[in-house]
């Protein structure tokens, strides 16, 4: 199933943040706090609130606006250099000797960063000259766990979405590691929905494309990553619990900007859009003052 989350105003007129379940471009509202406390429930559960909330009147799926599906308390976790061919790009922007790792490099995203599918990212110019693009697929950990066996780590995932990694190029080199260039305010657009684990069932099978105004910057398939879904999830919960709701961005693919030649980074007015096989497009405008 898809499940979104959106703005409500309802019968009070105080907007609040409302999930909802998606079928054929209308949505109905689910009977849950958020998508968060969803991503905690059994799939039997889950297909009940939906048999449910099929039973609310609809809204049309373009009358709404979208909030990003879930906001969790920690931080984003995210894997670097998980596609053989971005890493190879870095290595000959930077003119140092190709290394893969053995296990994967995490960092994070401050959770301040995310931000709304469909939303205008605004960004500073006196901050930095060089926001960069990222698409990813972003795991939604649905059961808890620590020290997950890869064998059964597929089976703690709620569901996935798309995520749009924007980077500082200049403060992520200023500061000599990737959290502040990677943490600026709504930096970590994500959604347009997420689609439960049950209809993905292999997610090293998916079409990514990254669009700016259209062109197409980076494609691939999941196929590629070094790491898997179901690896990565193993090794970030050796002896660390992942929590219901927490998200993993999973690495992106070459074609980011800074690797271009000449290199190119996100202007004024852009739009971007990363769109991952049946997930859909998260799509946002860059505004740059």
């Amino acid at each position: 199933m898809r499940l979104l989350t959106f703005y409500d105003s309802g019968t009070t007129g105080e907007v609040v943040r409302q999930p909802a379940v998606v079928q054929n471009d209308r949505i109905f509202r689910l009977d849950a706090a958020s998508l968060g406390e969803c991503a905690a429930l059994s799939m039997e559960r889950l297909a009940q609130l939906q048999s449910q909330a099929l039973q609310n009147d609809p809204l049309p799926l373009d009358r709404v606006r979208l909030s990003a599906p879930v906001r969790p308390c920690k931080n984003v976790f995210c894997v670097g250099r998980n596609y053989l061919d971005h890493a190879l790009e870095g290595a000959r922007v930077f003119g140092k000797e190709i290394r893969l790792p053995e296990v994967p490099t995490f960092f994070t995203k401050a959770a301040t960063a995310i931000a709304d599918p469909g939303a205008t990212l605004s960004f500073s110019s006196a901050l930095s000259q060089q926001y960069d693009w990222e698409g990813e697929l972003c795991i939604v950990i649905g059961k808890s766990g620590r020290d997950i066996p890869e064998h059964s780590a597929l089976d703690h995932v709620f569901g996935y979405t798309a995520l749009n990694d924007v980077t500082a190029r200049d403060l992520q080199r200023a500061h000599g590691q990737w959290f502040k260039g990677k943490s600026l305010d709504q930096s970590c657009p994500l959604g347009p929905w997420i689609v439960t684990a049950d209809e993905i069932t292999n997610p090293q099978e998916l079409h990514l494309e990254v669009r700016v105004n259209g062109v197409t910057k980076q494609i691939t398939s999941t196929s590629m990553m070094i790491f898997s879904v179901a690896r990565v999830i193993a090794e970030l919960s050796r002896g660390m619990t992942l929590d219901s709701s927490d998200l993993i961005a999973t690495g992106t693919p070459a074609g980011v900007g800074f690797a271009r030649t000449p290199p190119e980074f996100l202007r004024n007015g852009d739009t971007v859009e990363v769109e991952i096989e049946r997930i859909g497009i998260l799509r946002n405008t860059i505004a740059i003052a």
